[in-house]
């Protein structure tokens, strides 16, 4: 099937208006279809054609001005219309299909308890899969919608409930104009607890099975929601003008959440069921600000095509976390952003795929889905906060306030948004937009210093370098601080100017002083720029980073350590020695997490098997000294046992664990910890398969059932894989979670020689695969299921074969390019380390 293009779009958009969709969808049938009627009204150029998009099972009926079309012209999910008048009624009746990718109208049938659960995702262009539209952003109209379900189900849509005329016929009442992919509604025995805040209904739903533990943490979720909308109301001129605001935690979810207004869909992960760490509270914070934020940026004032996704995305990023640090308890989420977030940023503008975060040209809908990635997201919104810092606060609200009163209920584009920020702010900002969002990749800030016989330094300087395949380099107003062993860090702020300094700032405030202790650049995290210290200041890390009092400055710390060691100028021996010199002494939980998942990527795959072992030793020895010194039943004692299960080897300390011995004071081995310590041992050949049997039994959960899939595949057996790699390669019909976690499960760096020979068939497979799939679903398959710890020159010999072909899906030439981009750096690692050892 075609993905629209921008110059499809454009013409289309030329040529009509839409008035309004009444969309009529009948739930009762049976577990594979719903009947779906929609009538569209439109103004068009009289005389021209164009086409709706409809992506059914069976094409049951259409009607333009009372003239039937030939269901037959189906071509490509597109129907075309002809002779158009100046102003059209268009009427398409289908047989639609529900999904089990998370796409269209997804399916679920909860293992706890049998019930059957719906929801919608249109994003990005899949609202066809449930009533036929004219699918692109700018084409926005009011809907309104009616269904018809089982009469025990509940169903909720974007606007509120305006009638039921009889059991389970649901009219909901009309929206304001929302784009197409925007369209959501669920269905079935849906959970509800409801509230009110400032005028605004307040909704919950989930799954009946997680009724207890929704319940559990109602509260902060309508606390964070509460709180968030007080803020954006503070912030902007324009309240919530959506109506009411419903969150549905949803099963299956493939994003972390989706913005439809009045009805946000979010994972159903985001309901805990066993102990988690503040980190993931304050994820789900920012997710509900993150969300909330959209409402404004994408639903009031929506993008006109995909290359301006930033606009949505970037914007979000950047106020979810800006809002969630200002109004909740979750302050310090400008440190989570920047151990977390901002390394998905970096690694994404550094590799082959890296783009502009506003490109010039997004050809089509496909291609706009491989762009929501950590450039739109995370280096959007440090690019958004870097130009705060150079406008100011009030002149930057000022702009947006002007922005979302010229677009109201309409759309726009980057021009429009620059217009209105260089208005506020009486600056021209379009040498700004060519430098920060037009081009791509990443600039490098090293620290570089002089140092004269009595220990002072004689000059200090910021030298700006960027790559020579994108030789950009970029204004940037940045914070730096030089912190000793023996007083307070001493900060100031600088504006680095490459045209008037050829890249190279002078630190004037620094000449005179001691050279001791360390230089941080981009101190309080104000830009996008890798760091590099100086070599006196990254001999002083070990000794100095356990006992700087600023979480921020630490998590900065560890990200300049760990992207040294991802570039190749640091070895992956030497990220360990730091995490037992300096993780036992850290108290804030998500750079513990952090460091753990990110670090943890590294040593799997530039150390060999002897290094490694080494290496997870010492991991595991930083983790039990955490663990001994954390609060009991704390989330750094949660952390601290997440990362000693996944480096110890010690199995008899797991399964007493399982059986209840020996637990540390203060830990719930509950659930999902249970999950955990399980896959640890059967990597490990210490558990096998009537062990997870016995646990999925006791674990009837969705939850239950994806662990036990990746337990399945992680097993050290040579028919649990066959197994496992028929599913990833060839089920559909399994959910997209299940097939995912198979995925996710199927390499593991003990078991090298037993999947030896599986790394040849990815490459032989997933051409095939890809295609069998959904390109969301295929894209996470894609990845999930790469030999990532295959670090050899075959397995890089094997992608080249693999991207010289011709037929591949953009989603798998684009993940494999990177990925094997990611396999190179990892071989050179290792080769540097072989070097340095021989």
């Amino acid at each position: 099937m075609p993905s629209l293009t921008r110059a499809e779009a454009t013409a289309r958009r030329a040529s009509i208006t839409v008035e309004s969709y009444d969309v009529d969808l009948d739930l009762t049938g049976d577990a594979e279809r719903f009947r779906s009627a929609v009538t569209i009204r439109f103004r068009a150029t009289p005389g021209a054609e164009t086409f709706v998009d409809v992506k059914p099972r069976r094409l049951l009926a259409a009607r333009l001005n009372g003239r039937a079309i030939d269901p037959a012209l189906l071509a490509g999910d597109r129907l075309p219309l002809t002779g158009l008048a100046a102003t059209n009624t268009l009427t398409v009746e289908a047989e639609m299909a529900y999904s089990n990718t998370g796409e269209g109208l997804h399916r679920f049938v909860d293992p706890a308890d049998g019930e059957t659960y719906l929801y919608a995702m249109s994003f990005l262009d899949d609202g066809p899969r449930i009533f036929a539209a004219f699918d692109q952003p700018d084409l926005k109209a009011p809907v309104t919608l009616t269904v018809t379900a089982p009469p025990e189900w509940t169903v909720a849509a974007n606007g509120p409930l305006a009638d039921r005329p009889a059991p389970g016929r649901w009219e909901f009442a009309t929206t304001e104009p929302l784009a197409t992919y925007f369209v959501s509604l669920i269905a079935g025995p849906w959970h509800v607890l409801r509230a009110e805040h400032d005028g605004i209904p307040l909704g919950l739903y989930c799954r009946r099975s997680l009724a207890a533990h929704l319940d559990a943490d109602a509260e902060e979720i309508f606390t964070v929601t509460r709180q968030c909308f007080d803020r954006f109301h503070e912030l902007f001129a324009e309240r919530y003008p959506f109506g009411k605001y419903d969150q549905a935690f949803v099963p299956e979810f493939n994003a972390g959440a989706m913005e439809n207004p009045g009805l946000v869909t979010i994972r159903d992960d985001y309901v805990f069921r066993s102990a988690v760490t503040d980190t993931q509270r304050e994820l789900r914070a920012t997710t509900i600000a993150h969300e909330m934020a959209h409402m404004w940026f994408g639903d009031l004032v929506t993008m006109s095509w995909w290359d301006d996704l930033w606009l949505n995305e970037s914007f979000a990023e950047y106020l979810g976390t800006r809002v969630t640090a200002e109004a909740t308890r979750f302050d310090r989420a400008w440190t989570t952003f920047a151990s977390r977030r901002k390394a998905w940023g970096y690694t994404a503008d550094q590799r082959p795929s890296t783009h502009p975060v506003a490109p010039e040209e997004v050809a089509d809908a496909a291609q706009a889905l491989l762009n929501f990635d950590g450039i739109s997201y995370a280096k959007g919104a440090s690019v958004l906060r870097q130009l705060v810092a150079w406008l100011g606060d009030e002149a930057f609200l000022a702009g947006l306030n002007a922005h979302f009163a010229a677009h109201r209920f309409g759309n726009a584009t980057l021009a429009d948004l620059l217009a209105a920020l260089g208005t506020a702010s009486g600056r021209d900002l379009d040498g700004w937009a060519e430098r920060w969002l037009r081009r791509a990749q990443v600039n490098t800030l090293r620290v570089d210093t002089a140092v004269d016989a009595d220990g002072r330094w004689t000059e200090v300087a910021i030298v700006q370098t960027a790559p020579a395949s994108h030789p950009v380099q970029r204004p940037h107003r940045i914070g730096v601080a030089h912190h000793t062993a023996d007083g307070p860090a001493y900060r100031f702020e600088v504006d680095l100017d490459p045209d008037a300094d050829g890249g190279r700032t002078p630190l004037p405030e620094l000449v005179g002083r001691p050279a001791t202790g360390l230089v941080l650049p981009n101190a309080g995290d104000l830009t996008f720029a890798k760091i590099r210290l100086d070599p006196a200041s990254a001999d002083a890390v070990p000794l100095l980073l356990p006992g700087l009092d600023d979480p921020l400055a630490r998590a900065l710390l560890w990200a300049e350590t760990l992207d040294a060691v991802t570039d190749g100028e640091r070895p992956a021996g030497a990220l360990a020695g730091l995490i037992a010199a300096a993780l036992p002494a850290e108290t804030e939980v998500t750079i513990v997490e952090d460091v753990l998942l990110l670090s943890r990527r590294l040593i799997d795959r530039y150390l060999g098997p002897l290094a490694r072992d080494a290496a997870l030793l010492r991991v595991a020895t930083a983790c039990g000294a955490l663990l001994d010194s954390a609060p009991a039943g704390g989330s750094l004692q949660l952390a601290a046992v997440r990362g000693l299960i996944g480096a110890t080897t010690d199995t008899a300390m797991l399964t007493g664990w399982l059986a209840g011995k020996d637990v540390p004071p203060g830990l719930a081995v509950d659930a999902d910890l249970r999950w955990a310590v399980l896959r640890r041992l059967v990597v490990l050949g210490a558990a096998g398969a009537p062990e997870i049997d016995a646990e999925a039994d006791g674990d009837r959960s969705a939850t239950g059932a994806e662990q036990a899939a990746a337990c399945r595949a992680a097993l050290p057996d040579a028919d649990a894989k066959r197994a496992a790699w028929e599913i990833v390669t060839r089920s559909t019909e399994l959910s997209n979670r299940l097939v995912e976690a198979t995925a996710e499960g199927f390499w593991q760096p003990e078991q090298a020689e037993l999947t030896a020979g599986y790394v040849e068939r990815y490459f032989t497979d997933m051409p095939a695969a890809a295609r069998l799939r959904t390109a969301w679903v295929a894209d996470a398959v894609t990845v999930a299921a790469y030999p990532r710890y295959a670090v050899s020159q075959p397995t890089r010999e094997m992608a080249a074969a693999l991207l010289a072909r011709d037929d591949l899906t953009p989603g798998l030439r684009r993940w494999v390019t990177d990925l094997d981009d990611d396999m190179r750096r990892a071989l050179v690692a290792r080769t540097a380390v072989a070097a340095a050892s021989a």
